[in-house]
């Protein structure tokens, strides 16, 4: 599997120490449509308005795409154009592997507001200085597994990775479950598996597909 990887920044680069066939698009290699068509997969790590100024070109390529570019958003008629040009590209705020079982977790963490009348729940995040996106991604995902008001907050400071922290609060006890990223190399990891299963799975879905659906999908969460 060769993988056309754009954006090999702190977190990209990582996918060049997992996997040993890469090739690495940036300003001084710009991705051209017969050097992308060289390539099996497409693995996306750069900011997200540098993602959508390619976005025509990937599609041209024809090649499936796994994608943790954020900050931006999606053309409305993006899965309608990837359906019509029968590819399959997977989307993910972030490809932490381990963010499936969190999932799960936050979900069962959603029926306290059953039991208790007086609590109530917090989202806080806290990543690196230079993530422009704030609240993250992460968070507002963690927001929608929960489906219950919930107070959100963000901080960015150092070059932290990424720490994402849900508390239940009631007069007399306190759930939290945190979810912390000790190494970019686990957004890598999580983007090489999408991308082997991008190239090797042809019964997977066509249009823009979530991360986390396919993990929940082939590990029967």
């Amino acid at each position: 599997m060769k993988i056309a990887l754009l954006g090999a920044g702190k977190t990209g680069s990582k996918v060049t120490k997992i996997h040993d066939d890469v090739v690495i698009f940036n300003t001084t290699n710009p991705p051209k449509l017969e050097e992308l068509q060289k390539c099996d997969v497409v693995v996306s790590f750069l900011p997200g308005e540098a993602f959508l100024d390619h976005l025509d070109l990937l599609i041209e390529s024809k090649l499936p795409v796994a994608t943790g570019s954020t900050g931006f958003d999606w053309p409305e008629d993006i899965d309608q154009r990837l359906k019509e040009n029968q590819l399959s590209w997977i989307r993910a705020h972030n490809f932490s592997l381990g963010m499936n079982v969190v999932r799960e977790m936050i979900k069962q963490m959603s029926t306290l507001a059953k039991l208790f009348d007086d609590g109530s729940f917090s989202i806080h995040d806290i990543h690196h200085v230079h993530k422009k996106d704030s609240p993250s991604g992460t968070a507002l995902s963690w927001k929608q597994w929960l489906n219950e008001e919930v107070n959100i907050t963000a901080k960015r400071e150092g070059d932290v990775v990424g720490y994402h922290h849900l508390e239940f609060d009631s007069a007399d006890e306190k759930i939290t479950l945190v979810h912390e990223a000790k190494d970019r190399s686990i957004f890598a990891r999580g983007a090489v598996w999408a991308a082997k299963i991008l190239t090797e799975d042809d019964s997977l879905e066509k249009g823009l597909l979530d991360f986390n659906e396919v993990v929940k999908t082939k590990i029967n969460l």
